[in-house]
């Protein structure tokens, strides 16, 4: 796992727009154990195996972009702890906290959480988000198409247990848990955790309209401000939420609102692939084939790809999700990397 990558000084990765490249969404498989209603069809067709990058080049990888500049590594998937020996990986990027690396986290549903907690604390990671959707064991089952509310609470609080900050992601859906949202917020707080809340987002085909989906968190916020005096944050995490504090609760709320407030000014990131395509940008199809050049090429062919990204990286993504409107791309999220 160590590889064999030179380490460069670093320079920062700057884009057309003058936008400073901190932040690198590293995705280790396109597999998930659940199937949640607004990222994925209900039967996903899943890459071959042998399309994805080793874990040994995504270290290899994740060391060069640190050497790069990137200060914030988030392992994604999928469902990033179904894939084997994946904390392999993060024990290796871990190494790197405090010495280029401010922070190694990832993105979880939580359901393969509790026996990996513990271990992923010792590596380094200090916070993680957990997408969590609701409270209602039922309706958890339904949004997930079949997922355990017991299992992913039991996940949460082992992470809890090891000393891990959490972060509750919840994606506000129309005629589904916009009802609930409040006491989802509520019950985060009571648990020391933040909350955020994300307008559901037009990528690849699910099996439903996104018009029926979509729930514009301008309209939240709304109904939030009925109930609880919310206070504006100057905090920023290295992503797109924008942060009140509850002052009835204490706790801190995030939005992240792709379609009512685009953020992409900001923008400090890139996504990588588990099969090794490089995005700038959520929505657009481009990408770069990062697999092909660092195989070929190694370290050379990773720094062309890289100047290459920086290039081209667009100004801003364009979203739609009005009425029959086809997906904004084709890849899902759990493709592109949650």
């Amino acid at each position: 796992m160590d590889g064999s990558l030179h380490r460069q000084p670093a320079s920062p990765l700057i884009d057309r727009f003058g936008r400073e490249i901190r932040y690198l969404r590293l995705s280790v498989t396109d597999r998930c154990d659940l199937r949640c209603v607004y990222c994925m069809a209900e039967r996903p067709d899943f890459l071959p195996r042998s399309e994805l990058l080793t874990l040994e080049e995504l270290s290899a990888i994740g060391r060069h972009f640190i050497a790069r500049g990137v200060t914030k590594i988030r392992i994604t998937g999928g469902e990033p702890l179904v894939r084997r020996d994946v904390i392999d990986l993060i024990e290796a990027l871990g190494q790197h906290v405090g010495e280029g690396l401010d922070e190694l986290t990832l993105t979880t549903n939580a359901t393969q959480l509790a026996p990996h907690a513990e271990r992923l604390a010792r590596a380094g990671v200090r916070r993680i988000n957990v997408s969590l959707d609701s409270l209602d064991a039922h309706r958890y089952a339904r949004l997930t198409r079949g997922g355990s509310l017991e299992t992913c609470l039991a996940g949460i609080a082992a992470a809890r247990d090891a000393g891990i900050a959490i972060k509750i992601n919840a994606v506000a859906l129309k005629g589904e848990n916009e009802a609930e949202l409040p006491d989802l917020i509520a019950w985060a707080h009571g648990q020391g955790f933040d909350a955020t809340l994300i307008e559901v987002m037009p990528l690849g085909e699910v099996g439903q309209d996104r018009a029926d989906q979509f729930l514009p968190l301008s309209a939240v916020r709304d109904d939030l401000i009925t109930r609880w005096t919310l206070t504006d944050l100057p905090d920023r995490t290295g992503g797109p939420s924008r942060y009140v504090r509850v002052e009835e609760t204490g706790g801190r709320l995030g939005f992240i609102t792709p379609l009512t407030s685009n953020f992409c000014a900001g923008c400090n990131r890139v996504r990588l692939t588990c099969t090794g395509e490089l995005y700038t940008c959520l929505g657009h199809e481009g990408a770069i084939d990062l697999k092909s050049a660092f195989r070929q090429s190694g370290p050379a062919g990773l720094e062309a790809c890289l100047e290459a990204a920086m290039a081209t990286k667009p100004e801003r993504h364009n979203f739609d999700v009005s009425r029959g409107a086809a997906p904004s791309v084709s890849r899902n999220m759990a493709r592109t990397g949650g």
